[in-house]
């Protein structure tokens, strides 16, 4: 069975990391499908979050990375999955993420959502946390892995 992991991935996590590893246990193909989202104004280029994806997923052999734009339900279809695959971190996402799953089953309604809890030490972690704490010089090694954390650092270099 192939499932899909959309998402912007600006920058890919340690918990996003996490949940594809799971996910690889659950399923025959995980796509992570990186969303070209024109309402955000990504750090990293399309092709590098595709590149940095495929550096940290190299080791697991039931992934392929992607990227698209339009709605994820036609992506999904497209590749034959009957799968999206979302993670929750608190109960603020549960309530945004339970509206996108019944949404997109409207749209397509052979195509399931399947939810993981993150594990907890990533319960915090974002995307979003990750490049605040980088634009400030503070340490994010063990936020995410060290070539995503060797960009972010170019990306904001010191400001002595």
């Amino acid at each position: 069975m192939i499932a899909i992991y959309p998402g912007s991935f600006d920058p890919i996590t340690l918990g996003h990391q996490d949940i594809i590893e799971r996910s690889c246990q659950l399923f025959d193909l995980v796509v992570v499908a990186v969303l070209r989202n024109p309402n955000k104004t990504p750090l990293f280029s399309m092709n590098d979050r595709v590149e940095q994806i495929i550096t940290a997923t190299q080791h697991l052999e039931n992934v392929k990375v992607d990227s698209f734009s339009g709605l994820t339900v036609d992506y999904a279809e497209a590749m034959g999955a009957k799968v999206l695959i979302r993670g929750l971190r608190a109960v603020s996402d549960f309530e945004m993420e339970l509206q996108m799953a019944h949404t997109n089953k409207t749209l397509a309604d052979r195509l399931e959502t399947v939810f993981l809890a993150t594990s907890n030490e990533y319960s915090f972690l974002s995307s979003s946390v990750v490049k605040e704490i980088a634009k400030f010089g503070g340490s994010i090694d063990h936020l995410v892995s060290e070539p995503v954390a060797i960009a972010l650092k170019q990306q904001y270099p010191s400001q002595s």
